[in-house]
């Protein structure tokens, strides 16, 4: 079984888009880091405080919150609300073997919505916006969920 090979096209598929996600959230980190330099706030914890050669003026309001820091944070906490769903159900759909069209559609379409609702929310687009992205790739994890479901069952 050469199935779990990244020489397999349908698992090399959702490893690149596994992998797309995984660094999309990574950097969203880093993002939020580049974020509150920027804005020389937006810090959560008091020893942030603390008098640094990154911080050469502390300031009492840098606790505050930051509407651009929290913003990014924002988004963050959405990835990592869905990207867990995403790699589990993506690797058991694989395992499903379907169509490496079909796969590919499905799992790149996933890493589009998720680029797009970025997208949208970083440039403070409308909710309806984001909702309409947020759906397309809730939508993907239910269709491969539910076929992985139904294979499994032998349906």
């Amino acid at each position: 079984m050469d199935m779990l090979s990244l020489h397999d096209p349908l698992f090399a598929t959702y490893a690149i888009a596994a992998t797309l996600m995984i660094l999309k959230a990574v950097g969203m980190s880093w993002l939020t880091v580049v974020r509150m330099m920027q804005e020389k706030g937006g810090f959560r914890s008091p020893e942030d405080l603390r008098k640094t050669p990154l911080n050469p003026a502390p300031d009492p309001r840098q606790l505050e919150p930051n509407e651009r820091v929290e913003r990014i944070r924002r988004i963050q906490m959405n990835d990592l609300e869905n990207l867990p769903f995403f790699l589990v159900a993506g690797f058991l759909y694989v395992l499903s073997e379907p169509s490496l069209l079909l796969a590919r559609l499905l799992l790149y379409g996933y890493v589009a919505s998720r680029l797009l609702h970025f997208a949208a929310y970083f440039t403070g687009q409308t909710h309806d916006m984001r909702a309409t992205l947020w759906t397309v790739g809730s939508l993907i994890l239910i269709f491969m969920t539910a076929k992985t479901l139904l294979t499994a069952l032998g349906v």
